[in-house]
């Protein structure tokens, strides 16, 4: 299957489970692969015919600064969401990292999605 990635989106957000983390900005680490329902061979060198990364790339960073969240699996399904329903994709992986816990270099959650799914 044919894929777009974006790796290492900065995601500013105010997220965590006390309150006083949320209520300062952080920065996460996405990554994102967006299957397009198309074939690459197929799209015919068309933009409409594809996944539009830096268009999505702005409606992820958009979606992650609308409010505040506790967990980062809530904001990695959201994503997932956005980019089935607005892009068009087949299925998606997104992949989040948070620089929070001391003596590691982040933690991560990851989720795959479908569009059979929606």
């Amino acid at each position: 299957m044919d894929e777009i990635l974006i790796q290492g989106l900065d995601l500013p957000v105010r997220i965590g489970v006390p309150e006083d983390e949320r209520a300062a900005w952080q920065v996460l680490s996405a990554d994102l692969i967006m299957r397009p329902r198309l074939r690459f061979e197929e799209m015919d060198d068309q933009i409409s015919s594809t996944i539009d990364y830096q268009v999505a790339a702005l409606a992820v960073k958009a979606l992650a600064a609308a409010r505040p969240r506790q967990l980062i699996e809530t904001l990695a399904a959201e994503i997932a969401a956005l980019i089935l329903e607005q892009f068009a994709a087949a299925s998606v992986s997104v992949t989040l990292r948070k620089r929070i816990l001391p003596g590691t270099d982040a933690v991560a959650v990851r989720i795959e999605r479908s569009s059979l799914s929606y």
